[in-house]
Parts: structure tokens; sequence; C-alpha cells
């Protein structure tokens, strides 16, 4: 029996046309379709539609930055073994790149970079064989040593549908964790925010000392 090395609806995703407006909710103020179906294989589609048609159903949100689609970690994760895969921090956001993108003549004339895309040879940050999910799918099928799917150990982290997109995030949410492509992280350790030091409040509860008044007549 032939070995499956990527899930069927993968190749549908990466073709798939996001940020259109939705027909159907087209006055709505989120009406982008940024949304795919794990389980329907189907069109984009935006929120309204999500919570109408998809409620129940595996839902990954695409998001944008510099002009190209890429979705967070933190969901991919939980349907794609994305090992080998470079990923980035935007905005304290972990995502990764659906497709290649195109290489900067500049960046290809210096190769200053030891870390390249085994498919399409973009310069990598990080030492990773692939720019994006497009390139390892690539890679899958010209040489059958990477994988997509998630091994039994990983299956049992997955668990149920919970998490996949159970909390949309809101309209402001989105604008602040994943704007136009700023990276800010290079390494590949899980992300964490740095916690605030709270503001010591001893100042304010130290007891005043009761001020001393000089003798009258005092000189």
């Amino acid at each position: 029996m032939e070995k499956i090395l990527a899930p069927p609806w993968l190749e549908a995703l990466l073709s798939t046309a996001f940020f259109s407006i939705c027909s159907a909710h087209r006055d709505a103020p989120r009406s982008e379709c940024n949304m795919y179906c794990i389980d329907c294989h189907g069109p984009a589609f935006c929120f309204y539609c999500r919570s109408s048609k998809h409620k129940d159903h595996l839902v990954i949100q695409i998001r944008r930055s510099s002009y190209h689609d890429v979705v967070r970690v933190s969901e991919i994760q939980k349907a794609l073994d994305i090992s080998g895969v470079q990923t980035y921090v935007i905005n304290s956001a972990r995502v990764l790149f659906l497709n290649e993108r195109p290489q900067p003549k500049s960046a290809i004339k210096v190769g200053t970079s030891s870390h390249v895309c085994e498919i399409c040879t973009r310069s990598l940050l990080d030492p990773f064989r692939f720019c994006s999910l497009g390139c390892k799918l690539v890679g899958i099928k010209k040489n059958g040593n990477a994988n997509f799917m998630l091994s039994k150990k990983n299956e049992g982290v997955v668990g149920s549908r919970e998490g996949m997109a159970s909390r949309m995030p809101s309209k402001e949410e989105d604008d602040e964790e994943l704007r136009e492509g700023i990276i800010i992280q290079r390494d590949n350790s899980t992300y964490q925010s740095t916690p605030r030091t709270p503001h010591s409040n001893s100042s304010s509860r130290r007891r005043k000392g009761t001020p001393h008044r000089a003798p009258l007549g005092a000189p």
C-alpha cells in the first residue's frame, strides 16, 4: 500500500485565492474571504460564512505579510507536519508562508546566506529545507524524502478539533498581531513574549514618618 505523504486538501489550499470580498456579506465589516475549511476543500470564505456553514469543521485563517499569504504555526501544525519549513515571527505571531515567494535579485547576486530552499533556492534565515509549504510539497513529489502527515505521537497532541480556529480573533487583534511583513525574530524557538515587570508599590505603601516641629521659643 502506497504511503500517503501529503493530505489531499493541501494542494487545494495552496491554489486557493484569498482576500476577495464575500458576495454574501459584501457590506459587513469582516467580509474578506480569508478562511479555509480543511473538511470541505472548497473556496475561501469570510468570518460570517464560517459561523453559519463551517461551525464544527476544521478551519484555518489565512493572513497577509508583504502581500503574501501566511498561516499561523499554532493553527497549521494541528493538521500538518511542518518540519523542515522556515518559520518567521511577525509582530509576535509565528507564521510560515503558503507558497514560494520571488527572490530579490540583489539577494541572488550576493549569495551570502548559507541556508537556501532546496526547491527555489531562496535564502533562508535558519537551517531549514524549504521556504514554504508549497516548496515542501514539491520536494515531497520530487524526492519523497519528506512528509506532511502527522505521526501518531503528534496526533495525540492535536487531540480533538478544538483550538484549530475555535476562537476567532477580533479585527483589532488581527491588525495588532500581524501587520505587513515586519520580521522581529530570526531563530526557530517558540516565541514567548517578555513578561512585564510589575512596578513596585512599596514606595506608595510606605508609611511616611511623622513630621517633628521645633519647640516654641527655640532659637
